[in-house]
């Protein structure tokens, strides 16, 4: 029995850690954790990512200290069906995607299996799994206590890569259940044109940010702290690439819009392959990180680079 005390980590690395371990786990064996706070989001994570192949025990019940015994029950991840593992979370197709695994027509396959007849290492495929259960964690920090240096840095590292990991696959995929499914499901059709025109405005969008502008506000914040003039940029004052960002993106919210009302709320049919669902469910998630992305920008960065430049 291994005993792991969650305070002694990383915020961002508790929760990968425990999948970790108890991945690890055979048949029968305990993990325990030892935590300031009841674990309980653990437990619901634990449920939607693993199923339930184990037994939640608490030892101790707080108020000070709480105590979990964590018992593996069934088979690990590589028993279960490669579809199964992406309905439950989509983020997986990415990974079955890149080493080459077919969970659409294959889905019925275990992981294992799948593995094997692919020649692809099995636990080189697991750690890129548990990958997906790393998530970038800001609660330590208020999001409004950031410098504009870190915000630009959170801006490029979380929501600029996250687009750029993504929109090769939904590229893809709308294409692919367009050809598909187009002939009875019409508006694929349109869905696929439209996300290949927002693909291609964001990478623009993205370039002249990183670039021109990011360089620029953080450039202002340090002539500020330093007490220095910064020189005069190209574009002439801050506000003229703010008003052609927040142009765009209200044309990339627009877009996405159109794709919501023609996916139905990204709801697939009854009879949709995985494919169809992924793409949806991928969709879905690209439209939310968007949202998160643009507020950052135009409700936080932007606004105080100008007022960074008037004083």
């Amino acid at each position: 029995m291994e005993t792991i005390d969650v305070t002694l980590i990383e915020p961002k690395k508790k929760h990968p850690t425990i999948f970790f371990k108890f991945d690890q786990l055979p048949v029968g064996e305990i993990l325990t954790i030892e935590n300031d706070h009841d674990p309980k989001p653990l437990y619901y994570q634990m449920i939607a990512e693993r199923g339930p192949i184990f037994n939640w025990e608490y030892l101790e019940n707080g108020p000070e200290k709480w105590v979990v015994r964590i018992t593996k029950t069934e088979v690990d991840e590589a028993g279960e069906r490669v579809g199964e593992l992406v309905v439950k979370d989509h983020r997986k197709a990415e990974v079955f995607q890149k080493f080459g695994i077919d969970f659409c027509c294959g889905g019925k396959k275990t992981l294992r299996k799948a593995c094997e007849e692919n020649n692809i290492n099995l636990n080189e495929l697991k750690q890129e799994l548990a990958k997906l259960e790393e998530s970038e964690s800001h609660s330590e920090k208020i999001i409004t206590d950031y410098t504009q240096a870190e915000l630009v840095e959170l801006i490029v590292g979380k929501h600029h890569q996250y687009i750029k990991e993504s929109n090769p696959f939904l590229r893809q995929f709308t294409h692919k259940i367009a050809v598909v499914h187009g002939a009875s499901n019409p508006e694929l059709l349109e869905i696929q044109g439209l996300f290949d025109e927002l693909a291609s405005e964001l990478d623009h969008h993205m370039f002249k940010e990183e670039h021109i502008l990011f360089p620029y506000v953080v450039e202002l914040e340090s002539a500020m702290v330093e007490g220095r003039i910064p020189e005069m940029p190209p574009f002439g004052t801050v506000e003229n690439p703010i008003l052609m960002m927040e142009d765009e993106h209200e044309r990339a919210g627009e877009i996405l819009k159109r794709i919501r009302i023609l996916s139905n709320n990204y709801t697939p049919p009854e009879s949709a392959c995985n494919s169809y669902r992924i793409t949806f469910a991928k969709l879905n998630e690209y439209e939310q990180d968007l949202h998160e992305h643009i507020h950052l920008e135009n409700n936080l960065l932007f606004p105080r680079a100008i007022v960074m430049e008037k004083q």
